[in-house]
C-alpha cells in the first residue's frame, strides 16, 4: 500500500531518492509505511542503487535539532523512516493518512522475509560480540532461505584508514544488498552518510536496537504496546539507567517545541 502524498502540507519535500517527506522541526520524515518502504528498498536494490536509511524517533529528531551536522546528514538520506508513533500522528495530522509506523525492529522482519525469497543477502555490522552472530542465526531459522552475506562487531573506539578500508572491501566482496548498521545513533548515521558511496549497489539501514532485540538479548515489548504508542515506556522500565534522559527529557522537550511550531512546523 502507498502513502498518498497530501499536496495541502506546506512541509512536504522530495528527498534524494524521490521519496516525498515532511519536515518534523526540521527532519524531513519519509511518508512511508511498511509495504512501501520495503518495496522501495528492494527497488533499489534490484536497480543496484546506493542509498542510506535512517529510523527516526522523537528522541532522533531532537538530536537533528541540537546538532546541525546530525541536521545536515538527513538531507543525504534516501528514506528516514518513521519510527516513534508521534511522528506517524503528527504526519497523518498534516493529511498523510497512509503513513504508518516503520520501526527498525520491525522493518528487519519483514524486510528478511520478503528477501528470502527475492534472493537478497544481507550483512550484519555492529552490536557487541556475539550479538550479530545470535541475530543472523535466528533470521535464518525464522526464514528459510534467507541469506547471510557477512557479519562482524566493530571496535567501539575509531577504526584506523587500513581497518576502515579492509571493513568496505569484505562488504563489498560479499555482494550485500542489504547492510545493516548497528552502532548506536548518532554514530551510525555518521557511518552510513560517509560510506554510502564507497558501497555500490548496498543499501545502508541503521537500526541500533534492532539488533539486540533480534538476537534475544533484549526482550521487545507487548504487541499492544506497540501499536498503541507505548513501546517507549516499556523500554524505558527495561533499561531505566541508559534510556532515562531519551524518554523523560528528549521526548517532552519534543513535544514543546512541535506545540510551538504548531501543525506546520
Amino acid at each position: 500500500m502507498q502513502a498518498r502524498v497530501n499536496q495541502g502540507d506546506a512541509l512536504t519535500m522530495a528527498s534524494p531518492s524521490g521519496l516525498p517527506a515532511t519536515k518534523v522541526l526540521g527532519v524531513p520524515v519519509s511518508l512511508v509505511n511498511m509495504d512501501l518502504a520495503v518495496n522501495t528498498i528492494l527497488g533499489w536494490v534490484r536497480d543496484r542503487k546506493s542509498h542510506f536509511i535512517c529510523v527516526r524517533d522523537v528522541h532522533g529528531v531532537v538530536r537533528a535539532v541540537e546538532d546541525p551536522d546530525i541536521m545536515a546528514l538527513h538531507y543525504k538520506a534516501g528514506m528516514i523512516t518513521p519510527d516513534g508513533m508521534p511522528l506517524v500522528w503528527l504526519a497523518r495530522w498534516r493529511g498523510h493518512r497512509d503513513v504508518g509506523r516503520v520501526c527498525g525492529a520491525d522493518l528487519v522482519d519483514a524486510l528478511c522475509e520478503v528477501s528470502a525469497k527475492a534472493g537478497v543477502s544481507h550483512y550484519f555490522f555492529g552490536g557487541k560480540p556475539g550479538v550479530a552472530e545470535r541475530m543472523a542465526q535466528n533470521l535464518v531459522a525464522k526464514y528459510p532461505g534467507f541469506k547471510v552475506a557477512g557479519l562482524e562487531t566493530p571496535p567501539f573506539r575509531a577504526m584506523t584508514a587500513e581497518e576502515d578500508a579492509a571493513v568496505v572491501e569484505r562488504i563489498k566482496q560479499s555482494g550485500a544488498g542489504v547492510v545493516w548498521v548497528g552502532i548506536s545513533t548518532p554514530k551510525q548515521e555518521f557511518w552510513m552518510r560517509d560510506h554510502v558511496d564507497r558501497l555500490p549497489g548496498a543499501t545502508l539501514i541503521g537500526v541500533g536496537a534492532a539488533f539486540d532485540f533480534h538476537s534475544g538479548d533484549v526482550k521487545r515489548a507487548p504487541r499492544w504496546m506497540r501499536k498503541t504508542g507505548f513501546e517507549w515506556l516499556h523500554r524505558l522500565l527495561s533499561e531505566p539507567r541508559r534510556l532515562w534522559r531519551r524518554y523523560l527529557i528528549l521526548a517532552p522537550k519534543f513535544v514543546l517545541m512541535q506545540l510551538r511550531q504548531g501543525r506546520n512546523g
